[in-house]
């Protein structure tokens, strides 16, 4: 996996913060590993599907991936000010409750597969997180529609797991 690989490429280049001219520093840098490592989950997901090359590693690995590279840049937005923690919080709490649910969904045989909001919720998180490294030339209001883009597909996604698995998770008698 690629992108587990390129998260501490993308987090060394954050803490080097160097400047090579007033264009491009260590930040920008960064942004374009992240961006190279998103793009990978893209291309990771077509030769999958087009070569039939599903695996359950594939499944396992992918959503990590993913998880570990957003979360390394949200921790390093938290830091330098420019994400509150509360959003991250609200993240990682959504992603607990998704995989509480898939390892309850696991221990009676079933599958609980990516949905169509948690792909778009990952879409914009990525996007919104692209937006934020460019947080010394944006206008508050673009951090604040990314926090609240983020917040807010995070919320739909996780309620609709949960609604669209709430036989899963009743108790057994």
């Amino acid at each position: 996996m690629v992108r587990v690989l390129l998260v501490p490429v993308f987090m060394v280049l954050l803490y080097l913060d160097f400047d090579i001219n007033s264009y491009i520093n260590s930040t920008h840098a960064a942004m374009v590993v992240f961006i190279i490592a998103a793009l990978t989950d893209v291309a990771d997901g077509i030769i999958a599907r087009t070569r039939n090359q599903v695996t359950d590693f594939g499944k396992f690995m992918d959503p990590l991936a993913d998880k570990i590279l957003t979360f390394a840049a949200m921790l390093w937005f938290v830091r330098i000010d420019v994400l509150p923690a509360w959003i991250v919080l609200i993240v990682i709490v959504r992603e607990f409750m998704v995989t509480g649910i898939r390892l309850v969904a696991a221990a009676k045989d079933k599958v609980v597969a990516a949905s169509l909001f948690g792909k778009i919720k990952t879409f914009v998180t990525v996007i919104c997180l692209i937006v934020m490294f460019l947080y010394d030339i944006l206008d508050h209001w673009m951090l604040v529609t990314c926090w609240v883009l983020i917040s807010a597909t995070t919320i739909v996604s996780g309620v609709d797991y949960f609604v669209k698995n709430k036989e899963i998770m009743k108790l057994d008698k």
